[in-house]
């Protein structure tokens, strides 16, 4: 196996786990082909043959891809054979939404902890969970190494210097701003006005 993939490969891995797990529940299908694949998620077939030959032979030139062995092949590639408990930061509106998604647990992912540096906030009920003080995040982190920060851009920083002291080492940022974080720390951001911003480049300015 490859050990110098590019981030925008592993980047694209899930989307492709994502996209066979639909084929193989929609369609009880066995097999399918690279184009069959591309046509799905909008990109080429050769992308795919690329990004997936990094860890190795996967399909036959004729009869395409297992599905449910690519399947497999994909999860224990992106480390997804265990569930991956994850402390949730912040317990206002998006956080309540967050905690009360059930398509994480479904994919991999549990929330198992909710904190929140606001009095009021402290002692509710979020979910099933309830809201702990951030003051009391280092204790309560143990072994918790994948967290999502839903605070307001002005705590970020901070409450991510304390995760990452606390021993995450992957923080899936909601918030408005850049983070700072030391190596070994992966970060990901997930900033729907940015995203409208990107697709706004791609609409002409007469389309009302």
């Amino acid at each position: 196996m490859d050990q110098n993939i590019p981030d925008i490969v592993i980047g694209r891995l899930p989307l492709y786990l994502r996209e066979l797990s639909r084929m193989e529940a929609e369609q009880n299908r066995l097999t399918a082909s690279s184009q069959e694949l591309a046509e799905r998620l909008g990109m080429s077939s050769a992308q795919i043959r690329k990004d997936l030959s990094h860890f190795g032979e996967f399909g036959k030139q004729g009869t395409g891809y297992h599905i449910h062995y690519l399947i497999e092949r994909l999860t224990d590639i992106l480390h997804l054979t265990r569930e991956w408990p994850v402390a949730l930061v912040g317990a206002g509106f998006l956080g309540h939404a967050l905690a009360s998604y059930r398509g994480f647990q479904r994919r991999g992912f549990a929330i198992t902890c909710v904190f929140d540096n606001d009095p009021a906030k402290v002692g509710e009920r979020v979910g099933d969970l309830v809201v702990q003080d951030a003051a009391d995040m280092a204790d309560a982190l143990r072994g918790v190494r994948i967290a999502i920060l839903a605070v307001p851009a002005g705590d970020a920083q901070a409450t991510a210097d304390a995760l990452v002291a606390a021993g995450v080492r992957a923080i899936l940022c909601y918030a408005p701003v850049a983070l700072s974080v030391p190596d070994g720390v992966q970060v990901s951001y997930s900033d729907p006005v940015v995203q409208l911003q990107q697709m706004t480049y791609h609409l002409t300015l007469d389309e009302g």
